[in-house]
């Protein structure tokens, strides 16, 4: 089977019959995930502090460092959020923030060791590739060397935020402060030379056009080609409430959604996961993506800020989690972060 062309791609996200290409994708996941399971992980987003400096204009949750309105979690509050996440059967802690300056690698350090020789069995999976390089910035040290020690003292795997849509006249435009592509490329590759993995993302539907979307795709898709690193694509679309983009924004509908889902999973073909995007669309619409490509439902989520704080709140316990992945059609299976098998609901 041949490998689908950017210009397919394009024509199949400007032009192609959505059930046609949802069906297709689903053929796609079938064939990948024959078994008929779903999974989903039980974890919690610690934004552990809101001050940034990158100031984009598409985040609704950060505040302007010295401003004296944001926050910087205590190591007390953290390990209280991680202890609240172990006791509802939570495997993973995925903490993200925003690009504090007062900030260096010894304060991460010692939080994940901290948190490693409290809680020993909890999976790390922390930091985006716009956080890695302003602690490496904030400490005098390259990539590597940050991420290996960061990587020493606790750190798992890396989540795939900060990727927006990776093409630089996107990110000149919404996100002027944050790396561009290649940074955050970069990040990820050597990332995977050091033997982590990583998720891929992307935010569209901001000032994106359906030509870059696929620009993305192709980016990611031939690191993954040279690393094999990537656990899964997880893309959902912007949430513009709250933020500087708002005035004049036309969202990304559901069926933008779909689409794009779609033939993200025809095109990735060396990925072995796609996510659904519920805390964004709706559980009703991450639902129905399970038919349009997506094997995995993400996290239950115990706490999300980030798109909170853009006016969307969407919540789901296990059981909720479990009945609505049945329902789809499919066997629920709680994984943790590298996609092992945590317990099965047959």
């Amino acid at each position: 089977m041949s490998r689908l062309t950017d210009a397919e791609a394009l024509e199949l996200l400007e032009h192609g019959e959505l059930l046609a290409v949802g069906a297709a994708a689903d053929d796609v996941r079938r064939r990948l995930h024959p078994e008929g399971d779903v999974t989903f992980i039980v974890d919690r987003n610690i934004n552990y502090t809101d001050y940034c400096v990158s100031g984009c204009r598409f985040c609704a949750f950060y505040k302007t460092p010295g401003s004296g309105e944001g926050y910087l979690l205590a190591t007390a509050d953290i390990h209280r959020k991680i202890e609240e996440t172990l006791a509802l059967g939570g495997t993973a802690i995925m903490m993200q923030g925003g690009l504090n300056p007062d900030l260096d690698i010894e304060w991460f350090e010692e939080v994940f060791a901290g948190i490693k020789d409290r809680f020993p069995r909890v999976h790390l999976h922390c930091l985006s590739p716009p956080e890695v390089v302003h602690i490496a910035r904030q400490s005098g040290l390259t990539i590597e060397e940050t991420l290996r020690r960061l990587h020493a003292a606790g750190l798992d795997t890396l989540p795939g935020g900060g990727a927006e849509v990776l093409v630089d006249r996107v990110r000149t435009a919404i996100s002027p402060h944050k790396i561009q592509t290649d940074t955050w490329l970069d990040v990820m590759r050597v990332a995977h030379g050091l033997g982590m993995r990583t998720t891929a993302t992307m935010m569209f539907g901001s000032l994106d056009t359906p030509a870059e979307r696929v620009e993305h795709l192709r980016r990611i898709r031939e690191l993954q080609d040279e690393t094999g690193g990537f656990t899964a694509f997880i893309p959902w679309s912007f949430q513009a409430g709250n933020t500087a983009l708002q005035e004049g924004h036309v969202p990304a509908t559901g069926v933008d959604y779909l689409r794009l889902l779609a033939v993200s999973r025809l095109y990735l073909d060396n990925f072995p996961s796609v996510q659904a995007s519920w805390v964004t669309q709706g559980l009703r619409v991450g639902q129905v993506a399970l038919a349009f490509g997506a094997n995995d439902m993400g996290s239950t989520m115990i706490e999300e800020n980030v798109v909170k704080a853009a006016g969307v709140s969407h919540t789901i316990t296990v059981d909720e989690m479990v009945r609505l992945i049945r329902a789809a059609g499919f066997t629920p299976v709680q994984r943790d972060t590298l996609y092992r098998e945590v317990r099965r609901f047959d």
